[in-house]
């Protein structure tokens, strides 16, 4: 799934013009950018936490060259699901594995 097909799920459900789906999907994820920023941390209930991390510099190696390098510090953000979410993760990995039996 995409934007484009979230925004559909939520005009469909909404019952609404596909334009006003839009807007409401870019602005719950524009809160969500503008909260991380903010506050390093955004929690969903039932859904998770995006969470801005630190990556500290380390060793690394050129993959053409071999020659070690430093890789510079980082930052980049996270996703840790909910535990509600998981379940829905794990019933769909169990629907993988009975029909890979069959």
């Amino acid at each position: 799934m995409n934007k484009g097909d979230l925004v559909e799920l939520v005009a469909a459900d909404l019952g609404g013009p596909r334009s006003h789906a839009e807007k409401s999907v870019r602005a719950v994820l524009d809160a969500v950018l503008e909260g991380v920023e903010r506050d390093g941390s955004v929690t969903l209930a039932g859904f998770g936490t995006f969470e801005r991390k630190h990556r500290e510099a380390r060793p690394g190696r050129n993959p053409r060259t071999g020659e070690t390098l430093v890789i510079p510090a980082s930052s980049t953000v996270a996703f840790r699901p909910a535990a509600a979410l998981k379940r829905v993760e794990s019933r769909s990995e169990s629907m993988v594995a009975v029909a890979a039996t069959d």
